[in-house]
């Protein structure tokens, strides 16, 4: 394939502006104490959960693989903390249902020193070799979406790849842990992507920015090799700017087709958070066993970005954060991720994982606006339709959701398309709950399906 030129400035069409709250971005990134016991889901990831390679009892050093990768869609787990595996048991998730995970306790009088790992020189590993290292080391997908990163960096039989994208956006509101993981660790992230250019065979990188992070841009431009095959390129600040479709068409002004990934341009898209950690690890043969999160909202006293082992239960992370759970002003929801694609969670014992960016907290207070609005009929304003940004028709596809026609959702209206950004939702003048029903229209078509 050609090499795509790229635009510079080119936004892409409808999405929506919802406040920043960035307040975060000018914090550095702090490190979170050790809780005393940490929960490592076997499933943190997209495809079969990990199998566990350790017994109750048995000690366990910071670094040390405690779970095997079941597959190629799989990767293995780490050991986040010096300790003893105390439980293999079902633990509260995120997600929803319990789910298999080993409970560490951790040793308190240990140096948290990382204790497992051999360097390896990476520039002699065939691209074949890259992907097994990237496997070993249990990355996932960064930004939230948590699939193993070795299988999408893997090319299908007869696919190339040209570009690489790195997706420095963050556009969601509250989130800053990729903005200030390109401001302090710029170095680290031009290894990964070198890494990763070197496994898919793509000639060259183009970091896309939001331009309300120049800091970040200039911090990462200082910081490009002399290769000159990176980029860095600033794109409107639009949300959801950080979906790769809607990043791929502001960097180029192409659209990825109806039902196809990126590769069918010849791309591949990674977020920053990725091959940062990557760029990191790899040389070092390490695994993952932390990862940067942004804890925010109106109900936390001390709001930043922290390097949070894997497995600290929310509980820890909120009162290490100043985030009050019980009492007058506690919190009366927190939620995984950003506000407009994260998820509520039932239970502050379940633990942040892979694929958590942020852990945002609200208090009654803040949310007494919205409680007592109720949901009114679709007036066809096309507010919906305006800001979709994959060009559907959501008040369409709410009003046959309700109705329970699903097929013809996914037949004639195109539900696949959806993401599920959630702006649909966030403009509606009656207060429909749309995303949220496509999220159930979507689930009942993959049972069909299945069944």
């Amino acid at each position: 394939m050609k090499l795509l030129s790229y635009f510079r400035g080119e936004a892409f069409q409808r999405g929506v502006h919802p406040p920043g709250f960035k307040h975060t971005a000018d914090m550095p990134i702090r490190r979170l104490p050790f809780a005393p016991r940490l929960v490592v889901p076997l499933s943190q990831h997209i495809g079969r959960p990990s199998r566990p390679i350790v017994r109750v009892g048995e000690e366990v050093v910071r670094g040390q693989p405690i779970a095997e990768a079941d597959g190629w869609l799989s990767v293995p787990q780490h050991a986040p903390a010096t300790g003893v595996v105390e439980a293999i048991e079902l633990r509260p998730s995120a997600r929803g249902p319990w789910t298999e995970s080993i409970v560490i306790r951790v040793y308190e009088a240990s140096t948290q020193e990382v204790l497992w790992g051999a360097p390896q020189d990476m520039d002699a590993f065939p691209p074949q070799e890259i992907l097994l290292a990237v496997q070993r080391t249990g990355m996932v997908g960064q930004g939230g979406a948590a699939f193993p990163s070795h299988a999408k960096l893997a090319l299908p039989a007869g696919a190339s790849v040209e570009t690489l994208v790195i997706n420095g956006c963050e556009c969601e509101p509250y989130l800053t842990c990729d903005h200030r993981l390109m401001v302090e660790h710029s170095s680290d992230l031009m290894v990964g992507i070198r890494h990763a250019m070197r496994a898919t065979g793509a000639k060259r990188a183009i970091i896309g920015v939001e331009d309300n992070k120049p800091e970040a841009a200039e911090v990462l431009r200082r910081a490009l090799p002399p290769t000159g095959d990176i980029f860095v390129e600033k794109v409107p600040t639009k949300y959801p700017q950080g979906s790769e479709k809607m990043l791929i068409t502001a960097l180029f002004g192409v659209e990825i087709p109806s039902g196809k990934l990126p590769l069918a341009l010849g791309m591949v898209v990674h977020n920053v958070g990725t091959l940062a950690a990557l760029g990191r690890l790899l040389p070092s043969g390490q695994g993952l066993v932390e990862r940067v999160i942004t804890v925010a909202g109106p109900g936390v006293k001390r709001p930043g970005n922290y390097r949070v082992p894997i497995g600290t239960p929310l509980s820890f992370v909120l009162a290490q954060a100043g985030a009050q759970v019980s009492g007058a002003g506690q919190a009366r929801q927190v939620i995984l991720g950003g506000p407009m694609m994260g998820q509520s969670v039932a239970s502050l014992d379940v633990p942040v994982t892979k694929g958590v960016s942020g852990v945002l907290v609200f208090r009654g207070e803040d949310m007494a606006a919205n409680e007592g609005r109720k949901t009114y009929p679709c007036i066809k304003c096309g507010e919906c339709v305006e800001s979709c940004p994959m060009g559907l028709n959501p008040s369409m596809l709410g009003m046959l959701a309700a109705r329970r026609e699903y097929d013809l959702m996914g037949e004639k209206y195109h539900l696949g398309d959806c993401f599920e950004c959630g702006s649909c939702t966030w403009i509606c003048p009656s207060n429909i709950p749309l995303v949220q029903q496509f999220r159930i229209a979507k689930q009942i078509l993959r049972e069909k399906a299945v069944a």
